[in-house]
């Protein structure tokens, strides 16, 4: 028999398996994603532990409560409570040379696409968390949670754009200033705070001490690193699939495909390949081969036999 040849499905079954490979190895640098995420964990109970006694320290919790009755009893007028997770901290410096006490505050946000550089407004910073911290969850779904990290030196792309929105979906991502719904919502829930005063965020700065200040930073940093140590990951990965493209490109015959997987440690089942393959064994099996072009032809057949096989067919429906 000869040798199976390689084609377009073959390649990219192959390419898939060691591909897959590649992403469960136990490598340093999936190891620091791991490590980075469950820093995250961490620190957001840090933080948001934290975030509670800064934030009831200026509006304690009577104050709200309080407030709360007069509304009940009053309405609209005095509707000035309300629930927030992200928050301006600041922090009271040394006096400048005009004698003025200086400000240092930032924007803590502590929702899933919270930004990530103390700015109020969404950026693909927050989008880059969210894929990276729910990476297996958005794999499930058989979509692409790496596709900023894979796209990171290129512009927008339909490519892009569609992998993107497709994970924005399954998160639960929303274009408002809501928590949209399933993960999004789920993640974000834990972190609301009572706050006093309806408006934005930026015009009520919380006051806090410079280590308050200092551990937010800290927590927000390990945001940021988890999006650093994806992109390193899947840096490694995209180049060894980009060198992996290359030879099963130049490969002319299936065994060569095999032979590479197995040099990297890769067990890789021949026949279950064919068998899966769209054209199933049809193709490369003699045999059934054979019998699936026996079975174009056009045959003659007898009255006889139409009507024994009319009469066949209406007992297999009665």
């Amino acid at each position: 028999m000869s040798k199976i040849r390689m084609n377009t499905e073959l390649r990219n079954k192959l390419f898939n398996k060691i591909k897959h490979t590649f992403e469960s190895e136990d490598t340093q640098e999936r190891e620091a994603y791991l490590q980075a995420r469950e820093f995250v964990n961490e620190k957001y109970v840090m933080a948001s532990q934290l975030a509670k006694q800064v934030v009831e320290r200026s509006y304690p919790v009577e104050d709200v409560a309080t407030l709360r009755t007069f509304k009940k009893k009053y309405g609209q007028p005095c509707d000035v409570v309300a629930k927030d997770k992200c928050f301006y901290f600041a922090l009271s410096e040394d006096l400048d040379d005009e004698g003025q006490q200086t400000e240092t505050k930032s924007h803590f946000d502590f929702g899933l696409f919270g930004n990530l550089n103390g700015s109020e407004y969404s950026s693909e910073d927050g989008k880059k968390f969210a894929v990276a911290y729910y990476r297996e969850e958005l794999k499930a779904k058989d979509l692409n949670p790496d596709i900023f990290a894979q796209q990171n030196e290129n512009k927008d792309n339909p490519h892009k754009t569609k992998n993107v929105d497709e994970c924005m979906k399954a998160l639960g991502y929303s274009n408002h200033n809501d928590d949209g719904i399933g993960m999004n919502k789920t993640f974000n829930a834990p972190y609301y705070l009572d706050v006093i005063g309806t408006s934005y965020c930026r015009s009520r700065a919380i006051a806090c001490t410079k280590n308050e200040y200092e551990q937010f930073q800290t927590w927000r940093l390990a945001k940021s690193n988890l999006v650093v140590n994806h992109q390193k990951w899947i840096d490694t990965i995209v180049k060894q699939c980009d060198q992996l493209k290359i030879g099963l490109k130049a490969y002319r015959y299936l065994s060569e495909g095999i032979e590479l997987a197995t040099e990297l440690g890769i067990q890789v089942d021949e026949a279950e390949l064919i068998r899966t393959n769209s054209t199933g064994l049809t193709i490369y099996n003699p045999s059934n081969l054979a019998s699936m072009i026996k079975g174009m032809k056009n045959k003659h057949q007898s009255r006889e036999a139409k009507i024994l096989a009319r009469k066949q067919y209406e007992k297999t429906v009665n």
